[in-house]
This record gives C-alpha cells, sequence and structure tokens, in this order.
C-alpha cells in the first residue's frame, strides 16, 4: 500500500492545493507542508513513504523553536482536550484506536499524573505514534521516557510525530482505495 500514490499526485499540486491537502498532516503545522513543497517536489514524494520521508526531512531540519512549537501542538494523550471532544479528528481517530477513550478512572489519573510529571519536565506534551498500542503499552512507554534529557526526548518526540504523519499518508490512501 505505501507504494501506491497519492491522490492528488503532491507533485502535481501547485503550493495552495499542497497546503489545502497536506496541511494537516502534522498537527496544526501547516508550515512543514508549505516549506517540504518549497524545497521541491518530484514523482518521489507522490506515495505516502515518499511524501512522510520529504516531510520529515523537513521537521528534522527545522530549528529547535520551530520543532518545539510542532510538538506543542500535540494533545495530552487521554488528557482534557479528548474528554471534552477537542481533539482533531485524526488525533481523535488514533486515542480512540489505542483505546484511550475506554481508559478506567484508575488509568485516567494515571495519565493525568504522567501528562503533569511530563510537562513538568520537558515543556512540552508526551507524543506517541498509538498506531497499534494500547493504552497499557503508551502507559509504559511515558514511564519508560520520563528518565530522558531534553534533548533526547525532544529528538523522540519528533521522531514519534513524523511517525504519525506516516501512518496519516497510509491511511489517505486506504482510505481511497477503499472509496474506489
Amino acid at each position: 500500500m505505501n507504494d501506491l500514490p497519492l491522490t492528488p499526485r503532491p507533485s502535481s499540486l501547485d503550493r495552495d492545493a499542497f497546503i489545502s491537502h497536506f496541511g494537516d498532516i502534522y498537527e496544526h503545522s501547516p508550515w512543514v507542508a508549505a516549506e517540504t513543497w518549497e524545497r521541491g517536489l518530484t514523482s518521489a514524494e507522490d506515495t505516502p513513504d515518499g511524501l512522510a520521508e520529504a516531510m520529515g526531512h523537513t521537521l528534522r531540519a527545522a530549528p529547535a523553536e520551530r520543532q518545539l512549537a510542532v510538538i506543542r501542538a500535540h494533545p495530552d494523550l487521554a488528557g482534557k482536550a479528548a474528554i471534552a471532544g477537542e481533539l482533531t479528528d485524526d488525533s481523535s481517530r488514533e486515542q480512540a484506536g489505542a483505546g484511550l477513550d475506554q481508559c478506567s478512572p484508575e488509568e485516567m489519573a494515571r495519565f493525568e499524573r504522567l501528562n503533569a510529571a511530563y510537562k513538568e519536565k520537558f515543556g512540552f506534551p508526551f507524543v506517541m505514534a498509538v498506531k497499534g498500542s494500547d493504552r497499557h503499552a503508551i502507559l509504559a512507554a511515558f514511564e519508560a521516557r520520563l528518565p530522558n534529557d531534553p534533548a533526547e526526548e525532544r529528538r523522540t518526540a519528533i521522531e514519534q510525530i513524523n511517525r504519525i504523519a506516516r501512518f496519516r499518508l497510509e491511511e489517505r490512501v486506504a482510505k481511497q482505495t477503499s472509496d474506489d
């Protein structure tokens, strides 16, 4: 599926159309799509893998302040925004797919404690590509990553965000092929 083309093909789009179609791949951060387009797109970026790699490069190459802004654009996992129904459609689907909408009161309390401790230490929310995980694995990852130093954790969060973007692009192709 990763070699099936995205529709419309990214390399065929002008800047505004590209941002319109792919600006939401990175949570509230359309600049990633804009800068990726500005670097130039070829047919190599017309697949989920190709576009994910190009957009991931844009984010990895960005200054730390811009990276932190992208990290901070993500909601807490099983946090207040999820409870209030204020997540983007993609985030809602991703969190529900990992069972975060089915947490027990004890698990919710644990998520709240870990979210608070993580933000206190790093100054940004814990980000994890939750597709294929469940709430138990996510809680374990929270605890495993809390001892990291800030620079290491920023790099880890960026790689997790790039995984999320890849999953979102793959999902678009899957939806396209199921709609056909």
